[in-house]
């Protein structure tokens, strides 16, 4: 019998293609903060962290265009 990927390996592999990581490091104490956060507002840690980046990126955006103009 053939031996079969194991459930990990397989999530693995599909992570990796699927997305990129990007660790970050965050002062001591802080990311207990994030999460709390992250727990009030009702989304994961990672959902807050891709939400908040894409808001400051659009704000940053926005406020560069209107500079320009």
């Amino acid at each position: 019998m053939a031996k079969t990927k194991t459930s990990s390996t397989v999530k693995n592999r599909y992570n990796a293609k699927a997305y990129d990581q990007l660790p970050i490091r965050v002062p001591k104490g802080y990311k207990e903060e994030i999460q709390a956060h992250s727990a009030v507002m009702d989304e994961s840690l990672n959902g807050f962290v891709i939400r908040a980046i894409r808001e400051t990126i659009e704000k940053d955006t926005t406020t560069n265009t209107q500079a320009n103009e």
